[in-house]
């Protein structure tokens, strides 16, 4: 009996294939990136310093202006803590926090009017935020389209998604989690252990009142929360003796030190929501004389900072609160012996400060040994995430001119990175002397402090937390090698204070252009269709996700989906699970494994092997692929791969076949598809092949050589990272423009095609030209192909032979991925969808 053919094909409302994305075509979310970059600041803006003006009510009205928005942001954090502690009240998080804003600028409405009016005179406290909110986001505005930075460096931020949208969703509730899939396992193993949720709360309830996506929204947050870091670095700079522009650019390059730029481009939101919170308490530091001796209420904002803190970084955050209620001690007891204040009112300031603190960071409490375990987890981990060996101790001062901030500069880079570091720490030094001389104690005692705190974790602590400490340690640097340029200034000393604070605006400045070149983004045409697969599918799960990107697990929430290769795989496919992040192979999992997931999601890509019989395309598009499982379809009796010469192939396909036999069963072969490779090792120039790969980046053109066996239309398929845009030509005729064509890692990387040709028989040439400006970001990253193939048309798609038993040699002819012995009811329904 010879072969039934089935062939599975999209349905009418599927994407059809083609090359199309990778013209020059005009965005269609430009309102998106509009909401997201402009509208979405605006109003965390709005929230924040509401919220601060309302807390500032309460205090007697000593805050001042440029610290309204830590202040709210704290406040706002403790709020959303609260709502979200509860899964009934969560879901109101967004309405709470707008009232509460309104509230504040309503009732400080005259106070607010008055300040417009005398914007002039304190135009430098407006524009540093924005100046350093523009710098933080330029990747993302300089590439026109909604995405995130720093792409897979650090995927974190993936679980932050996850977490911010669960939290406002479902609040700090874990029982109904679904454990058997990666999805519940990541939300239980972070959140549900005392993980710190405060930048999370607060980013989801603040991203909710506009009801924009968090995947779009998280690098603006980012940006935002670094901004209003310059408030209080503005203050300190001020403290310090500097005035006017001169205290801005202190503000600026201390916010944006090389190590800092680094975090917020990777995404890391604890750290960049706790640095303007830390900037925050020591700004209260230094003028503590406007409410400490005052009444209880006046320690409100700092109990706050600090309770935000907490519930940021968790109970680790204690440390950064330990030394500034050192110093404010210190003052205190001073100011008690000189009776300019009582012991009674200092005990009612503190004891107002710890009830503030206890409730604004209750949820953090109530887990007090969850926190610490994850604390201490955190702090003893021996993983270096995305550090391949410790980051160097000089990076603490704030320059760095390499494009990746876990990789030491080289040549000129790294003297001039040197010469910059020894400057500005010679200058810090000169920082503490002019403090000391001009009597600022309060200051020099809070960042002595925090250095020595610094000194004391990077001693006891590991890698991972050594970074962080450099990172947050990096500003205060900054600000005392500025105090060196206030010294000069005081001694009229300006062509000397002006060549300083050159040094330490291009140092600083100059670190951060090189990793803005270097930042891969987001690529959101592939996430808009993921996005688009969670509204099509939502609530069909449990889903089995082939794709190794962390970040489906945001897009595809409501589809309870589960990997082998992510960070927590589902314990039913932990046998077959590969290394984390490796590529998942569907013919490893056992038949039986399959029943449990209702779908599965695959890349287009023809080279790899389809999924069970069990399943049919419901769903094709231009990343990826839906496969249904058909109801009450059976597991296979056994998935075989076919590999070897035609008669090894022969011989696996009569064991199979006298399985079939022993079950009265059928065998259903997939038919593998005609995949003509291209090689690499020819390529134009030579040094551009290195290590299996093209380096693209190696030379302005890249070319290989390749043959075609008839004339016809024929799809271009290529794998690998492509961030900067390159100019695809065949035979020097252009076919594609490719940028931001990235997906997961060495191990997973992107498919790209189908690129639509008609080529004549014969020898052809591939050429890979660059074609983006220097100033684009992602100028100077990965551009690397490692696999080029062709396929005809209909590659893509995965046909089927279904054949009897005794009947298997019918089937030795053929090339095959795979065979399966099934059921004859499976079968049969099998014969059937040909029939039709």
């Amino acid at each position: 009996m010879r072969g039934i053919g089935v062939t599975d094909r999209c349905r009418a409302s599927a994407v059809a294939f083609g090359s199309k994305r990778y013209q020059d075509v005009p965005h269609p979310r430009r309102p998106m990136f509009i909401l997201t970059t402009l509208v979405y600041p605006v109003m965390l803006e709005a929230l924040c310093v509401g919220t601060g003006l309302l807390i500032d009510r309460f205090c007697g009205r000593f805050v001042p202006a440029v610290l309204l928005p830590a202040i709210g942001a704290a406040g706002l954090i403790a709020v959303s803590q609260l709502t979200t502690y509860s899964p009934s009240t969560a879901p109101a998080t967004p309405f709470v926090v707008t009232v509460i804003a309104a509230s504040g600028i309503v009732l400080e409405w005259r106070r607010l009017k008055a300040a417009v009016l005398r914007a002039r005179s304190w135009r430098w406290q407006l524009w540093l935020p924005a100046i350093v909110y523009g710098l933080a986001l330029a990747p993302v505005l300089a590439f026109g389209q909604t995405t995130f930075s720093a792409y897979n460096v650090l995927t974190d931020s993936a679980f932050h998604m996850m977490g911010a949208d669960y939290l406002i969703r479902h609040g700090q509730d874990y029982a109904h989690l679904d454990l058997r899939n990666s999805y519940g396992l990541y939300l239980h193993s972070y959140y549900g252990t005392g993980y710190p949720s405060g930048a999370d709360t607060l980013f989801g309830g603040s991203a909710f009142v506009l009801g924009i996506p968090l995947i779009w929204a998280f690098q603006p947050f980012n940006a935002f929360m670094l901004a209003i870091a310059a408030g209080p670095a503005w203050l300190l700079a001020r403290r310090a003796g500097l005035a006017g522009g001169w205290a801005a650019l202190a503000g600026l390059t201390a916010t944006l030190t090389a190590l800092v730029y680094a975090y917020e481009l990777i995404g890391s939101v604890k750290e960049i929501t706790g640095l303007p919170l830390i900037l925050t308490l020591g700004a209260l530091v230094v003028m503590h004389e406007r409410w400490l001796p005052g009444p209880a209420r006046r320690v409100v904002p700092f109990a706050l900072a600090a309770a935000a803190g907490v519930s940021v970084l968790g109970v680790g955050f204690g440390a950064w609160i330990l030394a500034s209620v050192v110093v404010l001690a210190t003052v205190a007891a001073v100011e008690i012996a000189a009776r300019r204040n009582s012991l009674w009112r200092v005990f009612l300031l503190a004891l107002a400060g710890i009830v503030v603190g206890a409730v604004a960071a209750w949820p953090t409490w109530t887990s007090t040994g969850a926190s610490l375990r994850s604390t201490q987890a955190i702090a003893s981990t021996r993983s270096p995430g995305d550090l391949t060996s410790p980051l160097k101790l000089v990076q603490v001062f704030g320059v760095w001119l390499s494009g990746i901030y876990t990789v030491a500069p080289t040549g000129v880079g790294a003297a001039m990175s040197y010469v910059a570091i020894g400057v500005t720490a010679a200058a810090a030094l000169g920082g503490v002397i002019h403090l000391w001389g001009n009597r600022e104690a309060a200051l020099l005692g809070w960042i002595t402090a925090l250095l020595a705190l610094a000194g004391a974790l990077l001693v006891y602590a590991t890698t991972w937390i050594d970074a962080k400490t450099l990172m947050l340690s990096s500003p205060i640097v900054l600000l005392l090698a500025w105090s060196a340029v206030a010294a000069l200034l005081r001694w009229r000393q300006a062509p000397l204070a002006g060549l300083l604070a050159l040094i330490l605006t291009a140092g600083v400045l100059g670190s951060d252009v090189m990793q803005y070149r270097a930042t891969g983004l987001a690529p959101p045409a592939r996430y808009a269709e993921l996005a688009s697969l969670g509204g099509r599918f939502g609530g069909r799960g449990p889903t089995l996700f082939t794709d190794w990107d962390e970040y489906a697990l945001y897009e595809l929430r409501d589809l309870d989906i589960g990997g082998p290769d992510f960070l927590y795989a589902p314990p039913a496919l932990a046998e077959v699970a590969p290394i984390h992040s490796a590529p998942v192979d569907l013919d490893v999992i056992p038949p039986r494994k399959f029943l449990s997931y209702r779908l599965i999601i695959t890349r287009v890509n023809p080279a790899d092997s389809p999924p069970p019989d069990a399943y049919r395309l419901r769903w094709s598009g231009a990343y990826y692929q839906v496969w249904a499982r058909r109801p009450r379809a059976p597991a296979a009796l056994a998935h075989i791969v076919l590999a070897g010469d035609s008669r090894v192939r022969c011989q696996t396909l009569a064991r199979a076949a006298r399985i079939a036999l022993r079950h009265d069963a059928y065998l259903v072969a997939a038919v593998a598809p005609r995949i003509l490779g291209v090689g690499l090792g020819g390529a134009s120039p030579r040094a551009a092949y290195q290590l299996g790969h093209l380096d693209l980046a190696s030379s302005p053109a890249v070319s290989v050589t390749f043959p075609v066996p008839r004339a016809g239309r024929w799809d271009l398929w290529l794998r690998g990272e492509i961030m900067p845009a390159v100019v695809v030509r065949v035979d020097g005729r252009r076919i594609a423009k490719l940028s931001d064509q990235l997906d997961g890692n060495d191990f997973n990387p992107d498919t790209i095609g189908p690129l639509r040709l008609r080529l004549g028989r014969g020898r052809h040439r591939l050429t890979f030209a660059a074609a983006g400006s220097v100033l684009s970001p992602g100028a100077t990253g990965e551009a690397t192909v490692g696999r080029i193939f062709l396929t005809t048309p209909a590659g893509a798609r995965r046909e089927l032979r279904v054949a009897r038993a005794s009947a298997w040699r019918s089937l030795c002819g053929g090339r095959y991925q795979w065979v399966e012995v099934v059921p004859r009811r499976a079968a049969r329904r099998a014969r059937e969808r040909k029939s039709v």
